[in-house]
């Protein structure tokens, strides 16, 4: 019976792995900065504002939900680095669709639940306040916000787009 010589087993060279590892993240992340999405930093000018019922509301608003929720955006430097950029930009544009301050004059498809997002603490979301701390909001600050909110918007109040906000009146 022939038996063939064992063959040496190849010994993984772990600093060489780990270095072509290395070399192709470094190589990845510059090629995604290709990527032409993400760096759309426009703010389109503003149209119309809501009749804020106070100037404390609004200033509310504008520190906790304008970088997504209006024409008025401030843009960090890490929203010009992907894979962050498309993150960023993704949200201030969905941000921007369900509801703008900034174009009242159209119609706001999520502006039934501002009250209630604001109030079940899902706004601003929590992902958004560790490079923003601005936004947090104190517990009295959230209720004068909510309180605000249901004063400009709240029941019997007729808006541009001619509803009335969910949720307003109701326990948390």
């Amino acid at each position: 019976m022939d038996s063939a010589p064992a063959k040496p087993k190849r010994k993984i060279r772990w600093k060489k792995v780990i270095a072509w590892g290395a070399a192709g993240i470094v190589v990845l992340a510059v090629l995604i900065q290709f990527v032409p999405y993400g760096r759309n930093h426009t703010n389109p000018p503003v149209t119309m504002e809501p009749a804020w019922d106070s100037p404390q509301t609004r200033q509310l608003a504008v520190r906790a939900c304008y970088d997504c929720h209006s024409n008025e955006t401030t843009w960090p430097w890490y929203s010009n680095v992907a894979p962050i950029s498309w993150y960023v930009q993704h949200d201030v544009d969905e941000g921007r669709a369900d509801i703008n301050f900034s174009e009242w004059d159209r119609p706001q498809n999520e502006a039934d639940e501002i009250v209630k997002s604001v109030r079940d603490g899902e706004m601003p979301p929590g992902i958004y306040l560790p490079t923003h701390p601005d936004a947090r909001l104190s517990p009295a600050e959230r209720q004068a916000l909510i309180q605000g909110l249901t004063a400009t918007f709240g029941p019997g109040k007729q808006g541009q787009r001619g509803g009335t906000l969910a949720g307003v009146g109701s326990a948390h």
